[in-house]
């Protein structure tokens, strides 16, 4: 058994796109249009679905906002640098929540930065002498 996938609603799939791929550096991996339904999937990754984890991005046609709800945390990247890949997501227009630095409690180098909807999205520096 592996994880496939994550799926959160977005509002605007043109505008979340652009975040996942041009801001954060995703692939678009696949996109389909259910015309009965009124919505469209469009998955974003890192990798291939045959071997990666990915995001699926789903719009509702006739909805344009959600409430994320109390009980969402977050979606967790793991980076080279974070310091570094803030500085990055700032100059490509990504709004940027929780400066890099070392985690409450802890030595691992973390941040957040947070999508066109709302949702935060958690970097990890993935260094050996950084881990939690």
């Amino acid at each position: 058994m592996r994880m496939l996938h994550t799926m959160i609603r977005v509002g605007n799939l043109e505008r979340s796109l652009a975040f996942y791929t041009e801001v954060l550096g995703m692939q678009l991996l696949r996109q389909r249009d259910y015309e009965e339904g009124r919505f469209t999937l469009a998955f974003v990754g890192y990798g291939g679905e045959d071997d990666h984890t990915v995001l699926e991005l789903t719009h509702n046609w006739d909805t344009d906002h959600y409430d994320l709800g109390a009980g969402y945390g977050h979606i967790a990247i793991g980076v080279d640098n974070a310091y570094q890949a803030c500085e990055e997501i700032k100059a490509k227009g990504g709004k940027v929540v929780r400066e890099a630095g070392p985690m409450k409690g802890g030595e691992t180098v973390i941040a957040f930065v947070e999508d066109p909807d709302g949702y935060k999205i958690e970097l990890i520096q993935q260094d050996a002498s950084a881990r939690a």
